[in-house]
């Protein structure tokens, strides 16, 4: 799985600061024109708390602040957005998103063991992610993943 800071892609920084400002953050902004002039925009937000979902009212509200900044932004009101939440069972596409999930229970494909290996974020950074993993015995205990290691990742839906 690539790392690929967040704040590379196009108007990331100014949006998230936008999001930031709402209590939330931004995953994922992808921007695609199509043959009719109309700029299509996706976005994807989640919360700090990895406990609390996010619903249609917190969608409405990132949008409407969000909207006007991007077409500022690109010079244009001749845009279409949807902006959703990252949903139950996201795929992760980018490593940089594990930091964002911090308290998510994942799973990751680790290629060394060929197998899903799942716990709850404790950390991540540029190179690998640290599962906490709970025993059966209750233990818990802490499993560190290369990055370079997983084929794959997902949300685990409870």
């Amino acid at each position: 799985m690539d790392y690929i800071a967040l704040d590379s892609y196009p108007h990331y920084k100014e949006c998230e600061a936008v999001c930031a400002d709402l209590g939330f953050h931004l995953v994922e902004l992808k921007f695609s024109r199509h043959g009719n002039g109309t700029t299509h925009i996706l976005a994807v937000i989640t919360g700090d708390d990895p406990s609390v979902n996010i619903g249609i009212n917190d969608c409405s509200k990132v949008h409407h602040a969000l909207l006007p900044k991007i077409e500022e932004i690109l010079g244009t009101d001749d845009t279409y957005m949807e902006l959703t939440s990252p949903g139950m069972e996201r795929n992760i596409k980018n490593a940089a998103e594990f930091a964002l999930f911090k308290g998510r229970e994942v799973r990751v494909w680790d290629k060394t063991v060929t197998d899903w290996v799942g716990g709850k974020v404790v950390s991540s950074d540029e190179k690998e992610i640290v599962l906490e993993q709970t025993g059966e015995d209750g233990s818990s205990v802490k499993k560190t993943v290369s990055y370079e290691n997983i084929a794959k990742a997902k949300f685990i839906h409870l």
